[in-house]
């Protein structure tokens, strides 16, 4: 069995994304409702802290289901860099002193996922599919469409 197989990856993206979303959402909705309860208060509406929350909320939300993935990913990418630099690196120049380091973890993953798009669990990728009237092919492990000879018949590909 070769290791570096690609059957799983688009799996694999697909449940980095879902997971990511799930966290981000969660940080949201514990800024802007206090659940899951959360030691800081609520931020005051209309606060930088308090659009950052519905960022999050409303982004986490999109990404979690994958719908306009790309997109909204760049922009989960550009919220958590700029929630680092604002936040944490001030304290330090250390992320384990500051604890800033799931921001940068966020920044980066979110930014993977909108190079590397949302993966085959997602409204996107169903969209996609269906963006593709009177061709026939079978979707493959990893989501990408592929063809097979018969598909064709006796034309020359």
């Amino acid at each position: 069995m070769n290791i570096t197989n690609d059957r799983y990856a688009g799996r694999a993206l697909s449940l980095l994304r879902i997971v990511a979303a799930l966290l981000l959402l969660l940080h949201g909705s514990s800024k802007l409702f206090g659940f899951p309860p959360s030691l800081l208060p609520a931020p005051d509406v209309a606060s930088l802290l308090w659009f950052a929350a519905l960022v999050e909320l409303v982004g986490g939300a999109l990404l979690l289901v994958g719908i306009f993935s790309r997109p909204v990913a760049l922009i989960l990418s550009a919220e958590t860099a700029l929630a680092y630099f604002m936040i944490y690196a001030s304290k330090s120049l250390y992320p384990s002193v500051d604890n800033g380091g799931a921001a940068i973890l966020f920044c980066f993953i979110f930014l993977y996922i909108a190079a590397a798009g949302p993966g085959p669990w997602s409204l996107d990728a169903q969209r996609e599919a269906d963006d593709e009237p009177g061709v026939e092919g079978y979707a493959a492990p990893g989501g990408e469409r592929q063809y097979r000879p018969e598909d064709f018949g006796d034309k020359i590909i």
